[in-house]
């Protein structure tokens, strides 16, 4: 059985997708990319503002299951310049205070909307 997650705080979807799904004690969030929830646009341009942004979005999706960053267990990081690697690493770290998650980042030709920078996620339920 499964569950849609969504929450205001965040983007809304811009496809035929969820913003998540609860499913066998689990929560996957999809892909999401530096939007702005109050007008579905993206506002910043520097990739370090891009993945607080992104970071905020994953958030407030986690928040509307009642978790945080602490229970994210797998994330993968898409990026269209692995020479911004370091940079993100550094705005990514300080979401997770302890045992951050497992992860895999990779690069691509592009993303929606132009963005630099799009985090999915995989959190475990308490």
């Amino acid at each position: 059985m499964k569950t849609a997650v969504e929450s205001d705080a965040a983007p809304k979807a811009i496809g035929p997708y969820s913003q998540a799904i609860e499913a066998n004690g689990f929560v996957f969030v999809s892909g999401q990319i530096p939007i702005e929830p109050e007008t579905g646009q993206m506002s910043a341009v520097d990739v370090v503002a891009q993945t607080k942004r992104v970071m905020d979005n994953l958030g407030a999706i986690l928040s509307a299951q009642g978790l945080g960053f602490e229970d994210v267990v797998k994330t993968t990081i898409y990026l269209t310049d692995l020479s911004d690697f370091a940079r993100v690493n550094e705005a990514y770290a300080a979401y997770f205070q302890s045992d951050p998650p497992a992860r895999a980042t990779v690069q691509v030709a592009a993303l929606p909307k132009g963005a630099k920078i799009e985090i999915e996620a995989i959190a475990a339920l308490r």
